[in-house]
């Protein structure tokens, strides 16, 4: 039981984090929390009964600072769509390019890697894309933090969808919103 999910809230009702109900329970113990919506079931200490919380909402405000995504091969493809940056054909087969080549001194960050199918990335090979009279679709740069992260890896349960009113646009229809989140 003390593995179910609970959904933290900074104080502003911004979603914080998801922890599990043993350290809710002691954020409430300790006045740092108050339970927003609970779950149908209690958790029993030796002298006490408690609700399992659902969703919290600390007491004070948290600043958290958005973290920068790492750079990876999904990441890129996700930054441009699954879209060859050349050609601007849709496709799940890609390839990164180095927009400097490599071997000309161009490093491998999210200003110089764009996706490219297996042609575009041929076709201009260890050349410039000016060079290659090639041109892309958009200049590559860091796609912007995701605050939710942290909710990306989990289902989302019934009870939280009040307070991610934008989960329904990333996750698909409801259907995929009901149910726990892994590890209960």
């Amino acid at each position: 039981m003390s593995r179910s999910a609970v959904l933290v809230l900074n104080q502003n009702y911004q979603p914080l984090n998801v922890c599990n109900v043993r350290r809710a329970i002691s954020l409430l113990g300790r006045e740092k929390a108050e339970i927003l919506t609970a779950t149908d079931r209690y958790l029993h200490s030796a002298t006490s009964i408690f609700e399992e919380p659902s969703v919290i909402r600390l007491i004070y405000m948290v600043k958290r600072p958005f973290h920068q995504r790492r750079l990876s091969r999904k990441e890129v493809f996700i930054r441009d769509r699954y879209r060859c940056q050349y050609c601007n054909r849709q496709m799940r087969k890609l390839t990164l390019d180095h927009v400097l080549p490599r071997s000309r001194g161009g490093g491998h960050s999210w200003t110089n890697v764009v996706s490219a199918c297996a042609e575009c990335n041929h076709r201009k090979a260890g050349r410039t894309p000016k060079e290659a009279r090639m041109s892309l679709l958009r200049t590559p740069k860091p796609p912007k933090p995701n605050p939710y992260s942290f909710v990306m890896h989990i289902v989302v349960k019934d009870a939280w969808r009040p307070y991610l009113p934008w989960a329904e646009s990333i996750f698909g229809d409801s259907a995929s919103l009901s149910g726990v989140a892994a590890g209960d």
